[in-house]
């Protein structure tokens, strides 16, 4: 046991099934823990996973903490209330005659097959929406100024009501926010008590219903992520930890506590959203083992609970500014992410119709897979591959969960099997067969529904299960290679120490192109960088390096959706539209030449770098890897039960060749090969696989 050199960076990412952490030392040594998350306190799971890597390192947690330059944390907590609905009691005081422009919502179908799925519940039920009077007209001057009296009237409705946070959202407030905000100033003076926010302050962008959902979401979140955060530090403080505490926001990068605390609805896609940091290091990877075919790339991030799947071309993930969380618009940005119920603990299930049905319903951490022994009675995907010889009983993930192979039979053959007909072997297979169909469309959802062809990208596979599943999925897409990074089963965690600081600004305009100009756009631009500027001034630490991006959303007439495309500051209205035209093409597959074009907004991105975290390059090796066993495997419908090498990931160094069919036991997933496929160790531990298209 080598204890760590300080100081240290420490990453947490609390999954649904597990909480993983990534810690880098001073001599850039990484070490990796797994626990089970703790649902009921997330903050439960981390502390045990600081305390499982203070015994491994033989290092006290005061040590740990006291010597830690970062901590970042990515979290679901704002996730899981947003879709288990455990939002708190939230009131919504909005413009006379509009507060039922949260249940209106678009008014479209957002699945034009689907007739019969009923709308999420509204988050504020209509007795708790008030509207009073005032009115910003669509060109932003103000009609009629706020009716302060008639607001009291509805603060002291709403507080006899129970209400725990307040929503302001008025008409074309993002426009002028005088009224809206002189309304958020009485409501924080007469009721302190209640979290307030104001939409125009939040997101000040076109579009009401989603600028109401989204200021709706964050009251909602505020006292129950706020109170979270604050019980995390003061935790993590008790136990001595003198760095800063970052929180991954949906956008991608890192924000202090204190920032994010009043902002929660940006935490929605935290965790998923650090796959920008850890395809960077991936792409590194890639680059040192096949310089030719580095990029682009797709990742298909497989947890306990989901899958997210993302792709980076140039060095980037691209960033939406819509996010729809459990039925529910958010104006956010937020890393292009897209996420299905497909994990190691997605459960298998017989359905009325007598049809084998997989998804999206997942065990959790508890009771968790039938094989982990925890009192689960449903079979799930864990229990499938058992069964078929890709895991191995026994303990895994450090020894947080221990395998049961007759547990995984029987309850494959009971739930699965007899009432199909099946053998056991043969039910497993349908369950894993059904599984990856399932990310197979995932992946084509963001590549070919985005223009994208996946048959000129990299798939890389990363989470506990990712390495299972890999290479049948990048088959069948047509990939010409499979990268596992070296600690796939803690891909975001690793990724979130990769991650700099970011903000992001973004304000409407609207108007023609050729009416506004490039000027107008410009000077547009460069005020929201002053309020950038002034915002991270007072948020991020002194002599952060920043750099800022400039964007612009662009769309024809009559469109609803807008593309967005970067310019800089020698931007003409030549250059910008030459950018919509390439952008729009590679989505629709066509532009309307000389076509009118409508700005609807401007938005500035700050990135503050954080120091760079080096991990060392392990000494090179030569030749064939040297398996530790063999065992019976199904590898797939045409080749079924094969003898296959089993190595042990922790033999394996830079340089080593392994051919197919081969199972890699690392330290954080699993690696299958089929018999055709031929993989080689890079430099970092990640391995490449690869075989005739």
């Amino acid at each position: 046991m080598t204890k760590p050199e300080w100081p240290c960076a420490i990453a947490v990412d609390v999954g649904g099934t597990f909480t993983d952490l990534v810690m880098v030392d001073g001599a850039g040594v990484q070490r990796v823990v797994k626990v089970p998350s703790t649902p009921e306190d997330p903050a439960i799971g981390v502390l045990a996973a600081v305390d499982r890597l203070a015994g491994d390192t033989g290092a006290s947690v005061g040590d740990l903490l006291s010597n830690c330059s970062r901590f970042v944390h990515g979290s679901t907590v704002a996730t899981n209330a947003v879709l288990e609905r455990r939002l708190a009691t939230v009131g919504l005081i909005t413009t006379e005659g509009f507060r039922d422009a949260l249940e209106i919502r678009r008014g479209i179908r957002e699945d034009q097959w689907d007739h019969r799925t009923p709308w999420p519940p509204v988050i504020v039920p209509r007795h708790r929406r008030l509207g009073v009077a005032e009115r910003t007209r669509a060109d932003g001057s103000v009609g009629r100024p706020l009716d302060e009296d008639a607001l009291r009237a509805a603060i002291a409705i709403l507080k006899d009501d129970g209400v725990e946070a307040v929503a302001v959202s008025f008409l074309h407030s993002y426009l002028d926010p005088t009224n809206e905000r002189r309304a958020a100033e009485i409501l924080r003076q007469t009721w302190p008590g209640a979290r307030t926010t104001a939409s125009s302050d939040l997101v000040p962008v076109l579009g009401e219903y989603a600028r109401t959902s989204t200021a709706v979401v964050n009251a909602g979140l505020v006292p129950r992520v706020s109170g979270y955060l604050e019980r995390l530090a003061a935790q993590l403080a008790e136990h001595g930890m003198a760095g800063q505490l970052l929180l991954l926001a949906s956008n991608g990068g890192t924000v202090p506590v204190d920032a994010v605390a009043r902002r929660p609805v940006d935490l929605v896609l935290s965790g998923p959203a650090a796959v920008g940091g850890a395809l960077r290091q991936a792409g590194a990877g890639l680059t040192d083992l096949d310089h030719a075919n580095a990029s682009p790339m797709v990742s298909m991030e497989i947890g306990g609970t989901s899958c997210d799947v993302a792709v980076m071309s140039d060095g980037s993930v691209p960033v939406t500014d819509g996010l729809v969380v459990g039925g529910y618009h958010l104006s956010v940005p937020a890393v292009d992410v897209h996420t299905i119920g497909a994990g190691g603990g997605t459960i298998a299930r017989i359905d009325e119709g007598g049809m084998l049905q997989v998804g999206p319903q997942g065990a959790g951490a508890v009771p968790g897979p039938a094989c982990y022994g925890r009192g689960g009675e449903l079979a799930t995907a864990t229990d499938a591959h058992l069964v078929l010889g890709r895991l191995r009983p026994g303990p895994y993930a450090g020894g947080s969960v221990v395998l049961d192979g007759e547990a995984a039979q029987q309850v494959i053959a009971d739930t699965i099997a007899a009432p199909l007909g099946l053998d056991v072997d043969a039910a497993a297979a349908g369950v894993l067969r059904i599984l990856e169909d399932h990310l197979r469309h995932a992946v084509e959802t963001i590549t070919v529904e985005r223009g994208r062809d996946p048959r000129h990208m990299t798939l890389v596979a990363a989470g506990g299960a990712g390495g299972l599943h890999g290479a049948a999925v990048a088959r069948s897409l047509g990939c010409p290679r499979l990268l596992i990074p070296a600690e796939a089963g803690v891909f975001c965690a690793a990724g979130m120490l990769h991650t700099d600081l970011r903000r992001d600004i973004t304000r409407s305009i609207v108007g023609r192109l050729d009416e506004l100009g490039a000027d107008h756009v410009l000077d547009a631009l460069r005020a929201e960088t002053e309020r950038l500027t002034a915002s991270v001034a007072t948020e991020w630490p002194d002599g952060t390096d920043t750099e800022v991006g400039w964007f612009v959303d662009l769309r024809y007439p009559g469109q609803l959706w807008s593309a967005r495309v970067a310019i800089d500051e020698t931007a003409t209205d030549a250059s910008i539209r030459s950018a919509f035209e390439g952008e729009y093409q590679q989505l629709y597959g066509h532009i309307q030449p000389d076509g009118a074009l409508d700005v609807t907004a401007v938005a500035v991105v700050g990135h503050g770098r954080l120091p760079l975290i080096e991990t060392p390059v392990l000494e090179p090796v030569d030749g064939q890897a040297i398996p530790t066993s063999h065992r019976r495997c199904w590898i797939d419908a045409e080749h079924g039960w094969v003898d296959t090498a089993v190595y042990d990931g922790a033999d394996l160094g830079p340089g080593h060749r392994i051919d197919g069919p081969f199972l890699i036991d690392a330290r954080t997933t699993t690696v299958l090969g089929g018999p055709d496929a031929r993989a080689t160790v890079g430099p970092a531990g990640d391995i490449l696989i690869e075989w005739e298209v």
